[in-house]
């Protein structure tokens, strides 16, 4: 990808690094710091960062190491983000050394690349890209097979006929019996209520999950 281009090997593009709150997932509202990289693949129709698509910093993998945890206080949770993180080979190593501060390393990821390298000790939270999404043929769909019970499958409903095929790639999958399954409303195209309402008429354990930085700061606020 554009972005990459050039890109030496040891290096990792970086488009943000900051401290902030968990804003979603099962974890959502504890103190997380954010590693961001630069460049994804995909063009989801409800990508709320795309700004991550092109501008990063090519930073040395120890160098990125030593800031990430420089900004950690004990107990915060590191999430490896993007974009897409997958399209950089360093972000392997990378959450594997994060991982061996001590620190929970979480890993978020589109679901279109292959999940099997990561360490195991990273909590992974594969998102699951629905029709309205438009990169439903993108998914990874052996991604699934190895999911840990520790991890997350996250999926973005954009209307009724997202949830009615999330609901089927549920019971297809016996993704329940994997993981926690999180289901989130596409900002501004479904309301919370609406999908939470939709989620209690389905009988499934399925947790709702709202976007808590946006709720916090605003659906343009950056770094946070």
């Amino acid at each position: 990808m554009k972005p990459l281009q050039g890109k030496q090997a040891g290096t990792v593009v970086v488009h943000e690094l900051y401290r902030s709150l968990q804003g979603e997932g099962i974890q959502a509202g504890l103190p997380c710091v954010f590693v961001r990289l630069t460049a994804c693949h995909l063009r989801c129709s409800y990508c709320d960062t795309p700004h991550a698509f092109h501008r990063g910093e090519a930073v040395g993998l120890d160098v990125l190491v030593e800031r990430t945890l420089g900004l950690a206080r004990p107990g915060d949770l590191i999430e490896v983000t993007g974009g897409e993180p997958l399209l950089q080979d360093e972000a392997f190593p990378l959450m594997a050394r994060l991982a061996d501060s001590g620190h929970e390393v979480l890993l978020e990821t589109s679901g279109a690349c292959d999940i099997g390298p990561v360490d195991p000790r990273v909590r992974v939270i594969l998102d699951l890209k629905t029709p309205g999404s438009g990169e439903a043929s993108a998914n990874r769909w052996e991604n699934l097979a190895r999911l840990k019970p520790t991890d997350e499958v996250k999926v973005v409903v954009c209307d009724r006929e997202d949830f009615d095929w999330a609901m089927e790639k549920l019971r297809e999958h016996r993704l329940l019996e994997r993981c926690p399954v999180l289901l989130a409303p596409a900002f501004g195209r479904v309301s919370a209520a609406e999908l939470a309402d939709w989620i209690l008429e389905s009988g499934l354990p399925i947790r709702l999950q709202v976007q808590l930085h946006k709720q916090l700061w605003g659906p343009d606020a950056r770094g946070v």
